[in-house]
């Protein structure tokens, strides 16, 4: 296959591209590096993609239309993995133009363009955000998730919804996967795996928001990335559908819990700052995989424990190497 992933330069996008070029597939990778964090770190995580000849790269914004019309006019693409989105619940907040532009405009934009082109397989990657704060435990798709409690949240179900709106008018096959807090090498700065990592290291104390009874369902990078790439393939197989699905690790961490996995992994003891709750942060969310089990064959392998273990020897490696901190070979 010839597949286009949006977002590639991206924590997880990077990590997709690494995994298509592996089995043989060829990727046109596109990314705008949005300065939220580090371009620099975002051009490392291509390290290996850009070495590889099967792999294309084109910066460019896919909001710009007439930059994405380009790309696409001339390049054969079978699918499209779309990863390219502002991140990151808090700073939505302050700044929500910018996350509708981006996650909604952007979507629409691709959607588009998709059409256009004739290109009839997409996932899109959503967030477990959607859910906000009402929805019951374990969550589940057949949920309405009508209640978002940040705007990064509801740029996501905007998403979704354009995204069924897409294929209902013009078929093909469009699958829309909510992860699960996705956690391991190269993860973003700003998320709190890596940023308790940073700050434990530097001797400095973390702010935990709440009383540290908060729960996440932490989903290690590569049961992700076999998630994406099963709905990929589905997509080739299954030629007319829409389907919303769950991936997660189907497991609760607290806040507390997550905070002494990384104490005992980096053999650190951190001085720690409670503080209130902050707006747009959910109270826990957790996957229920049956949906993923039953059409992707989706079976998360990693447990917390594994996981930040082996997020810790990375993380370590990236402060002793940091020319290198994103390139996982």
């Amino acid at each position: 296959m010839r597949i286009l992933v949006t977002g590639a330069a991206g924590f997880i996008g990077s990590h997709v591209v690494d995994r298509l070029l592996r089995r043989g597939d060829e990727v046109l990778g596109v990314d705008n590096f949005d300065p939220f964090y580090s371009p620099r770190e975002k051009r490392l995580n291509l390290t290996r993609a850009l070495a590889c000849p099967g792999f294309e790269f084109i910066e460019l914004d896919i909001t710009d239309r007439l930059a994405l019309a380009g790309a696409l006019t001339t390049r054969r693409i079978d699918a499209i993995a779309h990863f390219a989105a502002k991140a990151g619940v808090r700073p939505s907040i302050q700044d929500p133009v910018s996350y509708a532009r981006a996650n909604v405009l952007g979507t629409q934009a691709l959607l588009a363009e998709a059409e256009a082109h004739s290109i009839r397989r997409i996932v899109f990657a959503s967030s477990s955000s959607v859910y906000g704060n009402s929805a019951a435990v374990p969550f589940r798709e057949t949920d309405p998730a009508i209640r978002p409690v940040s705007p990064y949240a509801a740029t996501k179900r905007a998403g979704e919804l354009l995204c069924h709106t897409h294929q209902l008018l013009w078929g093909g096959s469009i699958l829309c996967l909510r992860l699960f807090t996705v956690y391991g090498p190269r993860q973003r700065p700003d998320l709190a795996i890596r940023k308790f990592s940073a700050l434990m290291t530097a001797g400095k104390s973390i702010q935990l928001f709440g009383d540290g009874s908060s729960g996440r369902d932490y989903t290690w990078i590569d049961d992700i990335v076999n998630g994406v790439v099963a709905a990929l393939d589905r997509g080739e197989r299954v030629r007319n559908e829409f389907e919303i699905v769950n991936l997660g690790g189907s497991r609760v961490t607290t806040l507390a819990q997550l905070v002494e996995l990384l104490s005992q992994s980096l053999d650190l003891r951190p001085a720690i700052e409670h503080l209130p709750a902050q707006q747009g942060d959910v109270e826990r969310t957790w996957a229920d995989v049956s949906k993923a089990r039953d059409l992707l064959g989706y079976s998360p392998a990693v447990p917390i424990e594994e996981g930040i273990a082996e997020f810790s020897e990375w993380f370590r490696h990236s402060l002793a190497n940091p020319r290198t901190a994103n390139y996982r070979g």
